[in-house]
């Protein structure tokens, strides 16, 4: 529960600090006086956005501080989630900057909206007499349900169930995508893998069949040169092989009387040597080099099939055809991996399924139980109130899929007047009836939630007299479980209250001010008599204002 507030330089207000009971508190003022500027500066701390206009003094920054006792509630676990340090005395302040910036802290950590908007979620329910629209949303009529039929549990397990039921769904639409766009990839690329796969292709062979071929192609030219070759070498009169003897004999001769033929005879010794050599190889060459048209048209044929390869897929080397076949034979096999894939999760699906159906026909259960405690207990309620012939017919209808909250539709119908038809709660229901009907709510939802404050706003529009007196009792009798604030214009709920606040204005030659005091007893009897009678307080209003106090 809220045991303290502070407001600095907010609208309105310099400087405030109020400290909260934990009772039934009232809160009271003209119009106009400033009591929105209070619901403001909560909205604030709870992470509504801000702005500049918040600002009283545009020069000055905002600052706005409450305090929480949190013992009894069991947020603990949400401040390790989020990272906090849990305190069971927590400080939450907001400060608005003249720059426009905003910064949020919690026991003095900064956090962002989003965490502070989820803590305020736990912390205070602020209910204005707008918000009784929300008895006709779906997710409203679920809420109240779900809290008499203590779903909390099954609702978080089916919630995560959910959310694994959505990601395997999401995992298997985009498979069958990729399978389809595979699928029809799948022929062409098993055709270009067989075609790569039939060609047998090495690694730098290309370079290797293109010189065989060459060699192939020319082998008359090649033949024809190398025995003209042999010829001048070999010829028994003109031959080199014959003219190199004769030149060795003649130096021999020479290096007996003249020493400088000595190193010439061994340098031609050497070289009659070497061609001595490069004549057999030319020899051997001569003798392997014959005419094979079936190699040659082999190596055409395979040359032939490289090239046309290379030519297709854009490419100039069979290293790059080799990349293209590895490559397609992932292709080919994904396909199987993704069919696989598909039934795998598919049958995963079929287990999600079963056990989202198991909770929600839980849940639904659940809920059909709650529903008769639930209608009997509004009814029993606005009978108080002055409604004793309202009634409610709340009806769920399955549905296939698998909705955030079960698989029901909800139909809350409503019928003010015995005998009367049941129609659409938003559309039969008068301000005053949905201001009773909401609040009725609110003390079944007090009974079963663990919500520590709870505010109303100008609940008690559209009634008065007798009405606005159970009113009043209902929101004390609430109090006894949380702690409850109303702001009110009635005198018969201003009376119930255990503590009374007064927003007022100050004007003063300056400026405008406004101011929140707790009133004593003597200040409330006051007040109440002004809200009987107006601003001249008689002294039958006087009267009737402490009888309403006693």
């Amino acid at each position: 529960m809220i045991t303290s507030l502070s407001i600095e330089n907010f609208a309105l207000i310099e400087k405030l600090s109020i400290r909260f009971s934990n009772g039934f508190t009232i809160i009271t003022g003209e119009t106009g006086a400033g009591k929105s500027i209070l619901l403001g500066a909560l909205g604030l701390v709870l992470g509504k956005r801000a702005d500049l206009s918040s600002l009283k003094n545009k020069e000055e920054k905002c600052i706005i501080e409450a305090n929480f006792h949190l013992q009894r509630y069991n947020l603990k676990p949400f401040f390790e989630a989020n990272d906090l340090d849990y305190e069971e005395e927590t400080i939450i302040r907001r400060e608005i900057l003249p720059s426009g910036k905003s910064r949020a802290f919690i026991n003095d950590t900064p956090v962002n909206l989003n965490e502070l908007q989820q803590l305020g979620d736990f912390l205070i329910d602020i209910h204005s007499q707008h918000q009784t629209q929300e008895l006709s949303e779906d997710d409203f009529q679920f809420r109240m349900v779900d809290l008499v039929a203590a779903n909390a549990s099954l609702l978080q397990s089916y919630s995560a169930q959910l959310k694994e039921y959505k990601k395997a769904s999401l995992s298997l639409k985009e498979k069958k995508e990729q399978l389809a766009t595979v699928v029809k990839e799948r022929d062409y690329n098993s055709f270009l893998l067989e075609e790569l796969i039939a060609a047998n292709l090495i690694a730098d062979e290309q370079e290797e069949l293109e010189l065989q071929y060459k060699k192939l192609n020319n082998v008359e030219f090649i033949k024809e040169n190398l025995s003209k070759a042999i010829a001048v070498a070999e010829d028994e009169q003109f031959g080199v092989l014959n003219g190199l003897k004769e030149i060795k004999s003649a130096i021999q001769k020479n290096a007996a009387v003249a020493s400088e033929c000595e190193i010439l005879f061994e340098r031609l010794s050497s070289v009659l040597i070497e061609f001595d050599d490069i004549l057999n190889e030319l020899l051997l060459l001569s003798d392997k080099t014959i005419s094979d048209p079936e190699e040659l048209e082999r190596i055409n044929q395979k040359l032939k099939l490289i090239y046309d390869l290379q030519k297709k897929h854009q490419v100039i080397t069979i290293a790059e055809l080799i990349e293209i076949r590895e490559s397609l034979n992932n292709k080919v096999v994904s396909a199987l991996t993704i069919e696989n894939d598909i039934l795998s999760l598919e049958k995963e699906m079929i287990v999600f399924e079963e056990k989202l159906t198991d909770l929600a026909n839980s849940i639904h259960d659940n809920r059909q139980k709650a529903i008769p405690v639930l209608i009997q207990k509004m009814q029993a309620i606005l009978q108080d109130l002055g409604m004793s012939n309202a009634r409610f017919d709340i009806q769920l209808l399955s549905k296939s899929d698998f909705a955030s909250n079960g698989t029901d539709d909800i139909s809350f119908l409503f019928s003010a007047n015995k005998g009367g038809d049941f129609g659409l709660l938003k559309k039969v229901a008068s301000g005053g009836e949905m201001s009773r009907i909401m609040l009725a709510v609110k003390s079944i939802l007090a009974e079963y939630s663990n919500l520590p404050t709870i505010i109303f706003d100008e609940i008690d529009t559209g009634v008065s007299g007798e009405i606005a007196d159970k009113m009043g009792d209902i929101m004390r009798k609430m109090s006894a479980n949380m702690q409850v604030f109303a702001i009110t214009h009635l005198p018969q709920i201003a009376a119930k209250g255990s503590d009374h606040f007064e927003v007022y204005k100050v004007v003063d030659t300056e400026q405008t001010r406004t101011e929140l005091r707790l009133l004593t007893q003597d200040q409330r009897i006051q007040e109440i008599a002004k809200m009987l009678s107006g601003a001249n307080v008689s002294e039958s209003a006087l009267n009737h204002a402490k009888e309403l106090l006693n």
